[in-house]
């Protein structure tokens, strides 16, 4: 089982990722922690994060060849990003995708606060946010608030059930 978790900055999509990787036995693949991994300077270039989705599609790749379920959590907020890791799928079982929103009055308060990765602050999410290319297809959208992960992950966990297109 492939999904992918994305959403804006701040958004939580992190937090529930790495916690929903758990619920599923899945490796968790975060784009923050690749980032970090395969540069020491940060430049979030265009060439910058098409390395670092190039990384995280040959992990995924990789779980996919060991039969592994993975989580992709990353913003995945351009259309050709997502469809180059749909296209990778599109005869292994597919993609399930689950969007993370969140209020941007909870937003701007979670990136006062330091993250283990992300570098992201109130004005990398504007900037996203602006760029933001909204997926049109059938998905999940959980909203965050900052106590509501055990429900966030039963929806997403009876979601998933349903959506299971996975060959393992």
């Amino acid at each position: 089982m492939i999904v992918i978790v994305f959403g804006l900055p701040g958004s939580g999509k992190s937090y529930f990722a790495s916690r929903l990787a758990k619920v599923i036995n899945a490796n968790h693949i975060n784009s923050d922690r690749v980032r970090q991994e395969i540069f020491k300077k940060r430049a979030y270039s265009d060439q910058e994060k098409k390395a670092v989705y190039d990384t995280m599609l040959e992990q995924m790749q990789e779980s996919v060849r060991q039969k592994k379920n993975v989580v992709l959590d990353a913003t995945f907020h351009k259309k050709d990003i997502r469809k180059m890791f749909v296209e990778e799928m599109k005869d292994k079982g597919g993609i399930s995708f689950i969007e993370i929103q969140a209020d941007e009055n909870i937003i701007r308060e979670r990136l006062k606060n330091p993250r283990p990765y992300s570098e992201a602050d109130f004005k990398v999410y504007k900037f996203i946010s602006q760029q933001n290319e909204p997926l049109n297809e059938s998905h999940l959208i959980l909203k965050s608030t900052d106590d509501n992960i055990n429900e966030m992950i039963q929806k997403a966990a009876e979601y998933l059930k349903k959506n299971d297109n996975s060959t393992n």
